[in-house]
């Protein structure tokens, strides 16, 4: 059953990846070919990333009633629902209806995000890094398909640009509602004794492991949706490569993004959570200075491919650690404070990418990630010192 929920899940996030790339690659172009104002030109990834952002609590929240499997059936019976409403809006040109529709894709992302506690919570304690990761590397697929479904559909239907890709989308979604259906909710040991036991989220909030926790997603999350998703405005707007170099760059962030997974479990249990996620920190700050470098392709990619590995690192890390903070009964209600804040920052990064690169330039949204980086760093190093075992994470 374990083996059997993993595989499925790996599946969906496969999916589920495929069509944020999608998104995340043409969702700019849209807004500058649809919207009224070249500041709105980003907007349908902001709403995206809002969806996900307001659905994070719900989605939480479900799952404690009904279980992860009807969660996740749900989650993605919305995402096929929103594929086809993007596809319509394309169709009758509305850029309104397109972003109603990627706001439900991005709704779908808030259940998404809970497969990897549901991986988590299928293999014993000590493999919980590596479950993470495993799922994790379900996206490695979506880095090739999302783009693919983005320069390639046009030609498999007679439609304005990027019908096709909403509409392979959809039935993408409506394959993995049914290999969702196929998902065992796993029983959670709390015991009687335990649940009488948990603490008020008050107490959870404040544990110092807690804020670290949380933080790493917040910063990780927020610095690459900033800078993702102003790299195609840059790119293919501001600087004139074409749809395919600039897709290249995103699948080459994504594959950057997942690929990691692979070691990532390895060295958490080889150097700690806390050095791992400082790996991330340093990686996202190179990603910083390679990117103030110019404008040529091996500035965005190479500055891109850093921002994935430094992302990974960060919320792998941040994930592994933030599931040493509560009891087995608390898991939902601290997820979900967990899954707004990191989810409500990347929505706020969303919404400031296209203003801030249209108003002050791909240079200065780059610096505006520093002080976040430098808080990480900061609270990394505390957490360091203040961990009197220094060969455990």
């Amino acid at each position: 059953m374990i083996g059997r929920n993993l595989g499925i899940l790996l599946a969906c996030q496969l999916i589920s990846v495929s069509g944020t790339v999608l998104i995340v690659t043409i969702g700019g172009i849209v807004g500058v070919a649809l919207a009224s104002d070249p500041d709105l030109a980003t907007l349908p990834l902001s709403v995206m990333v809002i969806g996900t952002a307001s659905a994070t609590v719900l989605a939480a929240m479900v799952m404690a009633r009904v279980g992860r499997r009807i969660g996740f059936v749900g989650g993605a019976l919305a995402a096929a629902a929103g594929a086809f409403i993007a596809a319509h809006a394309l169709h009758i040109e509305s850029f309104a209806l397109f972003c109603v529709g990627v706001g439900l894709v991005g709704m779908n992302n808030a259940f998404v995000q809970q497969y990897r506690f549901a991986a988590a919570e299928s293999v014993a304690p000590a493999h919980v890094g590596s479950a993470v990761s495993l799922i994790l590397l379900g996206a490695i697929g979506g880095a090739f398909f999302g783009p693919m479904l983005a320069t390639e559909t046009h030609l498999w239907v007679d439609a304005p640009a990027y019908v096709g890709a909403m509409l392979a989308l959809g039935v993408l979604q409506l394959i993995a509602a049914a290999l969702l259906a196929g998902v065992r909710d796993l029983a959670v040991k709390t015991g009687t004794r335990e649940t009488a036991k948990q603490r008020p989220l008050r107490v959870i909030v404040a544990q110092p492991a807690f804020v670290i926790a949380v933080a790493g997603g917040v910063v990780g999350y927020g610095a690459m949706t900033l800078i993702m998703t102003a790299t195609p405005l840059s790119m293919h707007v501001g600087h004139s490569f074409s749809l395919e170099d600039t897709a290249w760059v995103i699948r080459s962030h994504v594959i950057a993004m997942y690929a990691p997974s692979l070691i990532s479990g390895i060295l958490i249990s080889r150097i700690g959570v806390t050095r791992l996620m400082g790996l991330g920190v340093l990686a996202i700050a190179a990603t910083l200075g390679v990117g103030l470098q110019g404008h040529e392709m091996t500035h965005y990619w190479w500055a891109l491919v850093l921002l994935g590995v430094g992302w990974n690192f960060l919320y792998v890390g941040g994930t592994a650690l933030l599931m040493e903070t509560y009891r087995p009964a608390e898991r939902f209600k601290a997820q979900a404070v967990n899954e707004f804040s990191v989810f409500g920052s990347s929505a706020a990064a969303s919404l400031l990418a296209g203003s801030m690169i249209n108003t002050f330039g791909w240079a200065t949204l780059l610096w505006s990630a520093a002080p976040a980086l430098l808080f990480m760093l900061l609270g990394l190093a505390w957490r360091w010192e203040r961990n009197p075992d220094r060969r455990r994470p």
